[in-house]
């Protein structure tokens, strides 16, 4: 070997997502440049401090026989925590142990009823304040029940219905302790019934199965228990596990048995318990911007108590809680384990399901935070960039003759913002055409929005506002720039538009269709006009001007053939069909003979799927 690296005998090396080769060589004591040339020799082109991708490292490190352990993202935050004394995982005391009240998740398929459940059970109105009907944010909300002659808190969670918010969906299963599965009575198990029962059973939580719509008059709760016993959800009734309760969600039919069924499931199945005392920790169950708070998440808090003056850090987003509101709005002095509460204070959005802990004290949390913010974008980089290869360099350089959509994405939420990224991503296009996210976050579209699309380097950006706006400055400020904004506040409306805009941008693509052929009977030479083909029409048709191609024994003699003249007798004629006559010249082919056959074709756009 040309370089000085050194070799392993299959000692292990922990390297993070997104280590440089100078990370790798302080682990074995190399120097930095000599595993830039072995990655040379491997044939990528990698400098010292460039974030490369897990592939990359575990590519040189066999190379260099090392066994390398890419450092998953949960172990990395634990190692990163315990610098600071921080352990998530610490044995709590029985004595510490509290019992708390279960956190209930909804699911169930778009349009079966989800949120009017929630409506009815909470005797409030949710379903008016979205957008289509359809619940595009998870909402967390805590209702008080009597059971037993004792009042019980139930949390709960409303997941969104629709197939893009599958991300979301499965982070409101990892923080859930029981799963409603609302399936309506009159439609059946369907695809996203199956997908939320999956969710469900991988989360390892109980099920409760509200079987809605029982008012209506083609209503089969019957036809419900039998579909999902084929999925291993058998109803108590038949001998199951499962509890099945009839609902109608609009008149406010089977609500108390439905609440009494989650709460014998919880005292049935789970141990709920949680100390109360020590510092909080939880998870973001929704964050956005707000326009006069700020940064503003829905936390659920899962050990510990949250105070109003605790410093939190939550993902890579830390702040001093200055407020906490419960669900109508009202201030909340402290938050016990499973309690929701909107917390106001941080001083950037964190993302849907990111983890969140009260730490000692401002410095202590913002650290946290700047350390995870370093991690991530060094993953993200070493993800997001291209591997350049020997063999892939030309590539690259044709890469600018491919087509791209660029999106710039603005949403209410950090969930919605991911979940309409993750549909996007799932379109299926060609491969000479790319769709790329320069920048995606959370709050009205602004003139560093507008700046960093016009400012693209492959064409100028598309900015997509998900419920939110610019302002008439910022309109103006896109005017000029010629950068497009599009609005949406469905989510379904921006995966169409923008799978149409896809399409739009590939090149037509072109069939040959046959058009007809004919054979020469004779040639005639004129003196005026050259060699003409008397011919008979044998197939099709054969028209004035259309391409050709000269057929002789089978072998094509002539291709880029024009048909330049045709008549019938004396008379000029556009085409001439099958069985006629007709008396032809060629142009771009100048020796017809006897026995020719002229095959004629038009090129045609193709449709694109």
């Amino acid at each position: 070997m040309s370089s000085g690296a050194p070799r392993g005998q299959g000692q292990e090396i922990r390297l993070s997502r997104g280590a440089s080769l100078s990370d790798f060589a302080d682990k074995i004591n190399a120097n930095p440049g000599s595993l830039v040339q072995e990655m040379f020799n491997l044939g990528e082109m990698v400098t010292a401090t460039q974030s490369v991708s897990d592939d990359t490292l575990l590519l040189l490190g066999e190379h260099l026989g090392f066994n390398v352990q890419i450092v998953s993202p949960e172990d990395e935050d634990r190692e990163l925590l315990a610098q600071f004394n921080i352990d998530l995982d610490a044995e709590v005391a029985e004595d510490r142990l509290v019992s708390r009240s279960p956190v209930v998740t909804v699911m169930g398929h778009v349009d079966h009823g989800k949120t009017k459940l929630l409506d009815a059970i909470r005797k409030t109105n949710v379903v008016a304040g979205e957008a289509g009907g359809i619940t595009q944010h998870i909402g967390a909300y805590q209702v008080h029940y009597e059971h037993n002659d004792e009042e019980r808190a139930i949390t709960f969670l409303d997941t969104p219905g629709h197939e893009a918010f599958t991300a979301m969906r499965a982070r409101g299963a990892q923080v859930t302790d029981i799963v409603i599965l609302v399936v309506a009575a009159d439609d059946g198990v369907m695809p996203q019934t199956v997908e939320a029962l999956n969710h469900a059973k991988a989360a390892e939580v109980p099920i409760v199965v509200a079987v809605n719509k029982v008012d209506k008059p083609d209503a089969n709760p019957e036809k419900v228990r039998q579909q999902l016993a084929d999925y291993g959800l058998l109803a108590e009734e038949y001998g199951g596990d499962t509890m099945f309760v009839n609902v109608a969600a609009k008149p406010g039919t089977g609500i108390d048995e439905l609440l009494e069924a989650v709460l014998l499931t919880a005292d049935a199945s789970l141990e709920l318990t949680a100390p109360v005392d020590g510092a909080a920790q939880g998870a973001v169950v929704e964050s956005h911007l707000d326009k006069g708070r700020g940064a503003v998440a829905t936390v659920l808090v899962q050990k510990g108590t949250l105070r109003a003056g605790d410093s939190i850090v939550a993902g890579g987003a830390h702040g001093r809680v200055r407020a906490m509101l419960d669900e109508n709005g009202n201030q909340v002095a402290e938050a016990l384990p499973a309690r929701p509460v909107l917390v106001l204070g941080l001083t950037s959005v964190p993302g849907a399901g990111d983890t969140f802990l009260a730490g000692e004290d401002d410095r202590t949390v913002r650290q946290i935070a700047e350390q995870r913010q370093a991690r991530r974008r060094a993953a993200s980089f070493a993800n997001s960039r291209t591997k350049a290869t020997l063999e892939t360099l030309m590539e690259q350089l044709k890469e600018g003759e491919k087509t791209s959509l660029t999106l710039v994405i603005k949403g209410d939420s950090s969930g919605s913002v991911e979940a309409l990224e993750d549909a996007l991503f799932k379109i299926e296009i060609p491969d000479e055409i790319q769709l790329k996210v320069i920048h995606r976050g959370v709050g009205a579209i602004t003139e560093s929005d507008v700046n960093l699309a016009s400012a693209s380097s492959e064409a100028t950006a598309t900015i997509i506002g998900f419920n939110v706006r610019a302002s008439n400055k910022v309109k103006e400020m896109a005017d000029r720039a010629n950068v497009e904004i599009r609005y949406y506040s469905v989510i379904y409306q921006a995966i169409e538009e923008i799978e149409a805009a896809l399409k739009g941008l590939l090149k037509p693509e072109y069939e040959e269709v046959e058009l007809g052929t004919a054979e020469i009977r004779e040639v005639f030479r004129s003196s005026k006009i050259g060699l003409i083909a008397g011919c008979l029409v044998r197939t099709g048709l054969i028209r004035r001007n259309a391409k050709a191609r000269i057929l002789r024994d089978g072998t094509v003699v002539a291709e880029n053939v024009t048909i330049s003249s045709l008549r019938r007798f004396k008379d000029d004629a556009t085409e001439v069909r099958e069985g006629f006559e007709c008396g032809l010249t060629l142009s771009g082919f100048g020796t017809p003979q006897v026995g020719d056959v002229i095959e004629t074709f038009e090129m045609r756009e193709k449709p694109r799927a």
